[in-house]
């Protein structure tokens, strides 16, 4: 997996090349789009992240604040982690029906949603699973598998 250094979104887009950078501004922007109130945008784990802050849910693991989704740009193709999706069978299930629906295939491990192109990214499926992972269904959801 490769990791950044950068300390905000705007210096890790800076150091993706050209093509990378479009495909993870277009993906970011749909996110930011859909995203529920209370999820912040920041850099963490070496990607971009999305996450619950401590201050609304401080009881995690590692005392970081709980990650809901990240992108980031890899190697040979961009990933969206979308913990959300993974910790819900129903809605793994129905994540992965409609993806296929959509773009024709599924290449996903356990929350990697992993794409090479920008046209083969489900931006629909994305944009409707963003909007269902609210800071109240993900923690609810994290407190049953912890």
């Amino acid at each position: 997996m490769v990791s950044s250094s950068a300390t905000t979104v705007q210096q890790y887009i800076n150091e993706l090349e050209s093509e990378k950078a479009k495909v993870i501004k277009y993906v970011r922007k749909l996110i930011l789009e859909n995203l529920p109130k209370g999820i912040k945008e920041k850099m963490d784990w070496g990607m971009i992240n999305y996450e619950i802050p401590l201050s609304t849910y401080p009881k995690t693991y590692n005392k970081k604040p709980l990650s809901v989704m990240s992108l980031a740009a890899q190697k040979h193709h961009f990933a969206l982690y979308l913990h959300g999706v993974y910790c819900d069978k129903e809605l793994y299930e129905s994540f992965s029906k409609d993806v296929i629906d959509e773009v024709g295939k599924l290449d996903m491990g356990k929350s990697c949603l992993r794409f090479k192109k920008v046209e083969l990214f489900p931006e629909k499926t994305v944009s409707k699973v963003v909007k269902t992972i609210t800071p109240k269904v993900y923690i609810e959801c994290y407190e049953r598998y912890k």
